[in-house]
């Protein structure tokens, strides 16, 4: 098991090398010049170079990425070309407001996803599996804004029970912010339904097909000790793939949900960085957001080990 874990471990600071030098080198690709973006249109030449000798632009690109990457690893990811700021700490708030709308969603699409999944594969071809089939991909074929457009116009504006905003101060704790974080939760809970739910469904009848499941009857076991006990612990191992991956997504891929909501999260910091150019700024969201998909990776890795001994050494 030891060497499982090294190996994964391996795996994960190689993938996040190779990740580092593809971030810096297209990050190095955006059209536009970043001194010019930050002196003017009308600066003159000399107070451009003047701009760039100084952010280490001129300097070689092996040199700039070295010294990137060192500053970064040492906790200095550098000062922000936009705002003038630090950018770790922006980031780490902006992450962990991202982190509680994550949590949120995750609370909220698991559980359901996978009893909707459940529900379908034992009523298999019924009314109810394909009511659950038809409507959840219904709604994942509705893109976010509209989506969360919906919610705000039912929730907010017509019930208003629930905040249309949920901008945040920073500082604000999970149980301050969980009004303003259950529609943009919920909005990106419909994004993610139908995938796992269908997920769970196809591994689900898989199961129920296999002969321990007849062998495990025939002892007298109850259909929910079987389901329970013996057919959801083979079935949910690649649905935690899908829930890991979607954990990735969730941290730096909800940009659309985080306009629609004007909610302060790290997604909408990179459409910030991305407009402005800031290449420090984005380079450090970046390859954070690298770093959270390549965690709940290993963290499925971990987990697939814990489910499935016959993994653990392969």
């Amino acid at each position: 098991m030891a060497k499982f874990i090294l190996r994964r471990l391996g795996f994960l600071l190689l993938t996040l090398l190779l990740t580092s030098v593809i971030i810096f080198l297209i990050t190095q690709l955006l059209p536009g010049d970043v001194a010019r973006i930050i002196l003017g249109r009308e600066a003159s030449e000399v107070a451009l170079q003047n701009l760039r000798r100084e952010l280490g632009l001129d300097r070689p690109l092996l040199l700039q990425y070295l010294t990137w990457l060192g500053n970064f690893l040492s906790g200095n990811w550098g000062i922000s070309f936009s705002t003038g700021q630090a950018i770790r700490p922006f980031v780490l708030e902006r992450l962990g407001n991202s982190l509680m709308l994550a949590e949120l969603t995750l609370l909220i699409a698991v559980p359901l996803s996978i009893a909707l999944g459940v529900l379908g594969a034992l009523n298999e071809e019924k009314l109810l599996d394909n009511i659950i089939s038809v409507v959840s991909l219904a709604v994942v074929g509705l893109p976010e804004f509209v989506t969360g457009l919906v919610l705000i116009q039912i929730f907010s504006f017509r019930l208003n029970v629930l905040p249309a905003s949920s901008s945040i101060r920073p500082g604000t704790g999970f149980f301050e912010a969980l009004p303003m974080l259950i529609l943009p939760a919920i909005t990106a809970t419909l994004v993610l339904l139908a995938y796992i739910a269908r997920m769970t469904r196809a591994s689900v009848i898989e199961e129920l097909k296999k002969p321990y499941v007849r062998t495990a009857s025939l002892k007298g076991l109850l259909p929910r000790q079987v389901i329970w006990g013996h057919v959801l612990r083979n079935a949910l191992l690649p649905t935690i793939t899908v829930v890991a991956i979607s954990f990735g997504w969730l941290i730096s891929g909800l940009i659309v949900v985080e306009n629609v909501f004007n909610y302060p999260g790290i997604g909408r910091l990179l459409t910030f960085a991305i407009d402005r150019r800031d290449l420090p700024l984005l380079q450090a969201i970046t390859l954070v957001a690298v770093l959270g998909f390549a965690l709940a990776n290993l963290a499925a890795d971990l987990l697939y080990a814990y489910l499935n001994p016959r993994i653990r050494f392969d």
